[in-house]
């Protein structure tokens, strides 16, 4: 494993497990989320997105978390390994719901700026109403999108707890 994308639904821990995975491996981590959401969550030119895509996966290691279909060409691609964190949707939905409450609640910074607001939350592509647009379909179209890039290596965790005893397994950097 070289270059390392991890997908999953909305609130499923890509971002906390792709970091993590970085560091163990101590390759670069990239976010597609914050390469998409730019200041004041106005969304990046598809232009600008790409290019930044492209040249984070132009390095010989990497690990990238996101799901975006108009970069799916340049990572899936350039990658060898797709982590998918495919967990049941309570997992998932009691996380979107809690983390989302956290942000609000504490006003953290997310990318370039943007902090979750209550309303923002709610709007339909707000993270709650986005769980529940995606994470079904996620788990329909995924083996089939996957089955394109014959290439990859596919790692399906199910569980929180399956994902924590993979990653526990995958090496360290030299000292």
């Amino acid at each position: 494993m070289r270059r390392i994308i991890v997908i999953g639904t909305t609130g499923s821990g890509k971002t906390t497990f792709a970091r993590a995975l970085a560091a163990r491996l101590g390759v670069p981590h990239g976010e597609q989320d914050a390469w998409n959401h730019g200041p004041g969550w106005q969304e990046t030119p598809l232009p600008l997105f790409r290019a930044q895509g492209a040249a984070f996966t132009a390095a010989d290691t990497w690990v990238m978390d996101g799901n975006y279909s108009k970069a799916r060409d340049l990572g899936w691609a350039r990658a060898d390994t797709l982590v998918w964190l495919d967990y049941p949707a309570p997992v998932v939905f009691w996380r979107v719901l809690t983390r989302t409450v956290r942000r609000v609640a504490t006003r953290q910074e997310l990318w370039n700026g943007n902090r979750e607001t209550l309303r923002g939350a709610l709007q339909p592509d707000g993270p709650v109403r986005w769980f529940f647009r995606t994470h079904w379909q996620r788990r329909r179209d995924t083996p089939a999108q996957a089955a394109v890039h014959p290439h990859l290596t596919l790692i399906r965790l199910q569980t929180p707890a399956q994902a924590a005893a993979w990653l526990r397994e995958q090496e360290r950097p030299a000292r």
